[in-house]
């Protein structure tokens, strides 16, 4: 049955609403990052780019690294944001788009997000790169879909019962990366790491100007949190999304983390941009070998 014209909407040269794109306009790897600014530093490495376009915060180029086709999208920040980027993505590649129907055979889409990230174990410096092995989205967009099957529920029980979680807010969730990705893109560089993935930057972080915070421990107690030798490491806002999405979808996913600051000693990156630039060159390099 054909999907409905309010459900799957397209624009009048047929692309996806949001994103602007068709399905010729995406390679099957494709890189996530959250400023629309980061696109261009990350394709400014391309052999070439012979597609380019943009759309609100979603920026999208495609191209070649060392022969390697590639395309390269902003997200914007939020998981809110990567709901509409993942299923968008999807659609390209497993929906007809003139017939609107889910195609009989599905394609699987390789999906790694370069973003910044802040640690929370001393453990972990400034100017070093983690993987989210897990993350725990602090959000509730997991919980609008059928869900259960992907989640890690004793993780997320154990999370709240450590936490003390106030009732309130959403429940945790916990899912994890692709395991195939995770062997290609690790090395004696990267640190594995258990993401906390917030719903904002200031309050949801820990963080106070001059808003009072519900639980001013939040973060001693995630960082203090250990569920079989697997701590959290650190804070950014996708991670959990990427992951719940794409796995709900049937896409691989990772996300490398440039630890720009630390928020146990109270450190940040004296040069946060070559940080990010090296983790770039490293992933690409790491997508291609």
């Amino acid at each position: 049955m054909p999907i409905k014209d309010s459900e799957l909407i397209l624009n009048p040269d047929g692309s996806v609403y949001h994103l602007n794109l068709r399905p010729e306009h995406i390679a099957n790897t494709i890189i996530t990052v959250g400023d629309p600014d980061r696109v261009d530093t990350v394709t400014k490495h391309f052999d070439a780019v012979d597609f380019k376009t943009h759309k609100r915060e979603f920026h999208t180029q495609t191209g070649t690294y060392k022969g390697k086709r590639l395309t390269v999208i902003s997200t914007g920040i939020g998981t809110d944001n990567i709901d509409i980027v993942f299923n968008e993505l999807d659609a390209l590649v497993n929906i007809d788009l003139e017939t609107r129907e889910i195609k009989p055979k599905l394609s699987q889409l390789n999906i790694v997000r370069i973003g910044t990230s802040g640690s929370i174990q001393k453990e972990i410096p400034i100017d070093s790169f983690v993987i989210s092995e897990y993350a725990s989205g602090f959000d509730s967009l997991l919980h609008f879909y059928n869900s259960e099957h992907i989640q890690y529920k004793a993780i997320s029980n154990a999370l709240m019962e450590h936490t003390n979680w106030f009732a309130d807010k959403s429940s945790p969730y916990v899912v994890k990366c692709d395991d195939v990705l995770l062997q290609k893109l690790s090395s004696e560089r990267t640190h594995k790491g258990f993401t906390a993935t917030n719903v904002g930057f200031y309050g949801p972080q820990g963080r106070i100007l001059r808003l009072p915070i519900q639980d001013n421990d939040l973060n001693d107690k995630l960082a203090s949190f250990n569920f079989e030798d697997r701590p959290i490491t650190n804070l950014e806002m996708e991670t959990a999304g990427i992951y719940g999405i794409s796995g709900l979808l049937g896409h691989k996913a990772l996300s490398m983390n440039a630890i720009i600051a630390n928020r146990a000693t109270g450190e940040f990156s004296s040069n946060p941009k070559a940080v990010v630039e090296d983790l770039i060159l490293y992933t690409l390099n790491k997508l291609v070998d």
